[in-house]
């Protein structure tokens, strides 16, 4: 799939994952153990064969970089393929840094590109996607632009956080609405977009002409009567990891075992880094129900529907439920901990209980020492 160029967005400026984003970006975050956010859309180019990949990160690059490396573990053909990590220089918290503003920094990289088509994947969305199949379906309808979306009947409780597609009954866009809540059916915006490279560069410019204030979520919507702008429906599993509590919820969702086979297919790996490490032991006293675990751990008390990520330790009498627990996290003897999540490198040994709700679930900050 040569003829398509994939580029991966950072997070939008109303994505606020609280405490984990604070230490980085959202594509870098930990996800069920042992991936981060962002391997799920790089597996998504990867399998369907494009070999040029661009990945845009603003805020706190070092673990996102740190990660990615030079991209080999993503299976892109290291003779004719590439993963290039492109900076935004604009401030995080200014109302100009934007995709709009990181694509002009970047603009000659685009305009040097040989393909014909982007494919432009949000790096916050949990989902399985062939974007061959998206791509010519793209080609054949004839359309402008590709909007990719999946239809739910709980928006009024999920996806709070995303943009919505209003379409017609031919699937044309409409317009791109927030989510607020108010309806339970909706087509929630899966931040993929697709079109001619040539369109897209005019549009860069256009809009940072216009207003650098313009995202290309805004444009597009700005464009939805002058332009040909059709939808086409995802099937299978879809989260989106927009806020802290979705983060949290999509983590829970993926224990089950039936939910976690509708996102994961041994015919479509996801890639990510790999790390050298013996396998978890359980010791005298270990029970673990329900629960992801990843290598490298050490459990002596109870684990009770949560994730586990690799290095933790898990002490004597120590209850861990509804939790995830992030790299190299001890939880020591006789602690409780309920529908938290606990940041990398934490020592609770002090303190014997920590518990948030499951509609307001806990954070411990990374490195705090309890």
């Amino acid at each position: 799939m040569s003829s398509a160029l994939g580029i991966i967005n950072f997070a939008s400026n109303l994505t606020k994952v609280a405490g984990l984003q604070d230490y980085r970006s959202v594509g870098a975050i930990s996800f069920l153990g042992r991936y981060r956010v962002i391997d799920f859309p790089i597996s998504n180019f990867s399998n369907s064969g494009m070999e040029n990949i661009h990945v845009y990160t603003r805020w706190k690059p070092r673990s996102l970089a740190e990660h990615l490396g030079t991209g080999r573990q993503y299976n892109i053909n290291s003779k004719r393929g590439r993963l290039h990590l492109l900076f935004a220089e604009d401030e995080l918290d200014s109302l100009y840094s934007n995709d709009i503003s990181a694509y002009m920094d970047n603009i000659e990289v685009i305009e040097n590109s040989c393909h014909d088509y982007v494919i432009v994947a949000s790096s916050c969305m949990i989902f399985k996607q062939d974007c061959k199949e998206l791509l010519d379906q793209h080609i054949e309808s004839g359309a402008d632009i590709t909007l990719l979306y999946h239809s739910t009947d709980n928006a009024k409780e999920q996806f709070l956080t995303c943009q919505t597609l209003e379409l017609n009954r031919q699937k044309g866009v409409l317009s791109i609405t927030p989510n607020r809540g108010t309806a339970k059916n909706r087509q929630i915006f899966a931040g993929t977009y697709v079109m001619r490279r040539d369109l897209f560069i005019d549009m860069i410019k256009k809009a940072h002409n216009t207003s650098a204030m313009y995202s290309l979520l805004d444009w597009v919507n700005l464009m939805c009567n002058e332009l040909d702008i059709r939808g086409v429906a995802h099937r299978g599993y879809f989260g989106s990891i927009t806020d802290f509590k979705s983060y949290y919820d999509t983590s829970m969702s993926l224990i089950d075992l039936k939910t976690a086979r509708s996102l994961f297919d041994p015919d479509w790996p996801i890639y990510t880094r790999t790390s050298d490490s013996c396998p978890t032991q359980y010791l005298e006293g270990a029970d673990v129900k329900a629960s992801v675990i990843s290598n490298g751990c050490r459990i002596e008390g109870t684990i009770d529907h949560s994730i586990l990520s690799r290095g933790c330790i898990i002490k004597k009498g120590a209850v861990v439920k509804n939790c995830v627990i992030l790299p190299d996290v001890v939880i020591g003897e006789d602690t409780v901990l309920e529908n938290v999540v606990v940041d990398k490198h934490v020592r609770i040994n002090h303190i014997k209980e920590v518990k948030g709700t499951p509609e307001h679930p806990g954070y411990v900050k990374r490195g705090d020492h309890l």
